[in-house]
């Protein structure tokens, strides 16, 4: 039997080299027990992982900057399976450039009403930056999302924000929609890769987080589905 969806993995690889919020390197993968330190027929390969938990594809819990909010491993994985919506705002998008509430309407006059429940993911095509870390970092100055956007698709219910940048915020402009979105017990999603390959509507997002407990943040694997053609 064929699988009925098209899997799209969104998630960054993780290594040493990749942009991190503060600079510096965040992934440390290292040998800790080669093939030749065994000294029995089996030989095993252990690796040590040293890493900050925000590090490339990502998710913030609300507990990132709300005291009492969920931690990682309170969310059901149902709770992570959520409908998928790509706002692409890629064609106009510059470094300061900020989702505006109006860039969500003109959606929604194109594509309908954003769906209660659903996971929304912001397309500004920064990811292209992705392997020139400096200039993806860039001094955080990159494209964001306004708090009153934010505010609107709390409106319209949705579960998740996610976005292929470091944040959905600038320092400059504050922590507006960290605390507006992780303050009303929602999800937010970092690094976002391969939001070209989604469809603007119509798709669902898996996202699978290491399960740490009392965890405020955790890398995931974030995976796309795409329903396939009947007979494909």
């Amino acid at each position: 039997m064929t699988f009925p969806y098209k899997l799209i993995d969104l998630t960054h690889a993780l290594d040493s080299t990749i942009p991190i919020w503060n600079g510096g390197c965040g992934f440390n993968h290292d040998v800790h027990i080669d093939y030749s330190d065994c000294t029995s027929e089996d030989k095993f390969r252990v690796m040590k992982v040293k890493m900050y938990a925000g590090i490339g594809t990502h998710m913030d819990a609300p507990s990132h900057c709300i005291s009492g909010g969920r931690f990682i491993h309170d969310f059901d994985v149902n709770d992570l399976i959520m409908s998928c919506v790509v706002i692409d705002v890629s064609d106009q998008c510059h470094e300061s450039y900020s989702l505006s509430a109006q860039d969500v309407a003109d959606f929604e006059s194109k594509y309908g009403k954003i769906a209660g429940g659903s996971c929304v993911f912001v397309k500004t095509g920064w990811s292209k930056f992705w392997n020139i870390p400096s200039k993806y970092h860039n001094n955080h100055v990159f494209p964001s999302v306004s708090s009153e956007a934010a505010s609107l698709l709390l409106e319209r219910g949705v579960n998740a924000l996610g976005i292929d940048t470091l944040s959905p915020d600038r320092p400059e402009d504050g922590f507006k929609v960290h605390k507006t979105f992780l303050g009303a017990d929602k999800v937010i999603i970092e690094n976002v890769a391969n939001l070209g390959s989604m469809p603007p509507t119509g798709s669902f997002v898996m996202v699978m987080p290491i399960k740490i407990n009392d965890g405020t943040e955790a890398p995931v694997r974030l995976v796309g589905l795409i329903e396939r053609e009947v007979g494909l």
